[in-house]
């Protein structure tokens, strides 16, 4: 039975390895100043991130309505293939609710991921299904495969400015207004698909020392086998970032990308993230 993955459009993978693969996409949508754009489609991460530069632009993202997937999976499974579907993180969006409400409501058969990760931390996922397809494994042993895979990615994202945080009623204005004239980048990592701020640098090279400093706890006695760093308008800092990792861990092949709009919505501009997948034990 063919196998056929679905997933969202917030991996940040090349546009051309998903054709390639097959991997089919049911986009996030963004508004701006109240007119929608479908993620990817219409407006690309890139120039998404010209508008988060200015504050008084009205920036929101939402998740794909629920009929897109159900066309989507009953186009897909209609002549008896299999759907593997996985998602960004149940933490950060209702997408993977969406498709799992989705798949049960179409005959064929559905299977959905919660990635409790986003863009790389995604991607990465979605690189080992397709090996894993391609090497005949079943579907139950992808799915416990991935969840071991995910206890081995680690994502951080680094605040550009603290005003969409402000706007999201994530921090109290008192607390952001401050941030931002102090100059601070509070660090967020991802546990259990949620995003937990745990330090807070005043520099750009303050910021890269201390994600060395703790990805050497994360990594143990473990190899980094993948790495990415996404930026929104930061690449001099994203330079700085990886100059800092790769001289560590003796590392240089680096995954590099602006930042899906579903991130930098809420980090504003300034702001990367990264993901790092180590050698499995």
């Amino acid at each position: 039975m063919q196998r056929i993955i679905v997933t969202d459009s917030t991996s940040d993978l090349d546009p051309k390895y998903l054709e390639t693969h097959n991997v089919h996409v049911v986009p996030l949508s963004v508004t701006i100043n109240g007119k929608s754009y479908v993620d990817q489609e219409e407006i690309s991460s890139e120039a998404y991130v010209n508008y988060l530069e200015d504050d008084n632009n009205d920036l929101k993202t939402s998740q794909p309505p629920l009929g897109r997937f159900v066309e989507t999976y009953e186009a897909l499974t209609k002549d008896g293939a299999e759907v593997i579907s996985i998602h960004l993180s149940s933490g950060l969006s209702g997408t993977y609710q969406t498709a799992v409400q989705a798949s049960e409501m179409v005959d064929g058969k559905v299977t959905v991921i919660d990635s409790k990760s986003i863009t790389f931390g995604l991607g990465y996922q979605i690189q080992h299904i397709i090996q894993w397809i391609d090497e005949g494994l079943p579907t139950e042993t992808i799915v416990d495969k991935v969840h071991h895979l995910q206890k081995n990615i680690q994502l951080y994202v680094v605040i550009g400015k603290l005003d969409r945080l402000i706007k999201g009623g994530r921090i109290s204005k008192a607390k952001g207004m401050l941030g931002n004239l102090m100059k601070i980048k509070p660090v967020g990592v991802l546990i259990e698909g949620n995003l937990e701020i745990i330090h807070s640098s005043r520099t750009q090279g303050a910021c890269a020392k201390y994600l060395a400093k703790d990805l050497t706890a994360f990594l143990g006695d473990s190899k980094i086998k993948s790495a990415a760093i996404v930026h929104a308008n930061a690449t001099d800092f994203l330079e700085k970032v990886k100059d800092k990792i790769g001289e560590t861990f003796n590392f240089s092949n680096f995954d590099t990308n602006y930042t899906t709009p579903i991130i930098s919505t809420h980090t504003g501009p300034g702001a990367i993230g990264v993901v790092v997948l180590k050698e499995q034990n």
